[in-house]
Order: C-alpha cells, then structure tokens, then sequence
C-alpha cells in the first residue's frame, strides 16, 4: 500500500480496490487483511478483503472487509500507525473465518478498538521513551 491509498498486489494476491486517486485528508499508514475461505484440501487461508487506515484514523474497507468504524473527525492525542484485524471465528458450515473488528494504534500508545473486538488497554497518556510505531492482531 502506498501513502496515498494504491494498492499494489502481486502473485495471487487479490486487488479489492483502493483509495489511489481519491482524496484523502491524510496519508494512509497501515493495512490489515481479512481472514478469508479455508481450503479444506490443503487448509491454507485466502483473504477476501483487506482494510487501510490513515493517520487521521480514517478506515476504509475493500472486499469483504466491513465498515466497523474510525477515529476520523475525531480529535486525537497523536496520530494513528497502524491497524491489526480482531480475532477471527470459523463458520464450519462454509469453511469462512469472520473478523469480529480491528484495532487502531497512535504513535503515544492510544489503542482503539472497533467491532466486537475486546480493548485489554493501551499505554495512552504515559510518557514512552520512543514512539510506538505499530499494532500486532492478537
């Protein structure tokens, strides 16, 4: 993903569609996939969509990638720099995960979760020797 939103996939990676060309209020920052079909055959998993957030925490879905909500418009501490999908639940009947959300993280630790996903804290409000530069899905 670029900063301004393009998608660039390779292999068998899908293109869903982006934000290249569309105007953005802020450069995007991080991108997280969806879980996808399970091949019963060879259990391998194939996202059927993917998500990107900007720095402003504006999120924007792409395939099966569902609208939770965001932090954009919203007054934050510090900027949004990434964003990681929620725990994922098999649908046995179809071999599909769902995500139950995804979780936002700024740059002083702020954590921000969407969906159902669970908030287990954040390190926002105390002072950190270095900014946090990432979120890692659970």
């Amino acid at each position: 993903v670029g900063s301004d939103g393009g998608i660039f996939s390779f292999g068998d990676a899908t293109f869903f569609g982006s934000m290249g060309g569309q105007h953005l209020n802020k450069p995007v920052v991080g991108m997280a996939s969806t879980p996808g079909s399970v091949n019963p055959s060879t259990g391998s998993i194939v996202p059927d969509g993917y998500w990107l957030v900007a720095s402003d925490g504006g999120v924007f879905g792409f395939g099966n990638a569902g609208f939770m909500g965001s932090m954009g418009g919203k007054r934050l501490n510090a900027p949004i720099v990434g964003i990681a999908p929620g725990p994922y639940a098999l649908n046995v009947a179809n071999f599909s995960l769902q995500t139950t959300g995804y979780w936002l993280a700024a740059s002083d630790g702020g954590v921000f979760s969407f969906g159902k996903t669970n908030f287990f804290g954040s390190l926002g409000g105390i002072k950190l020797v270095s900014p946090v530069s990432g979120v890692a899905p659970a």
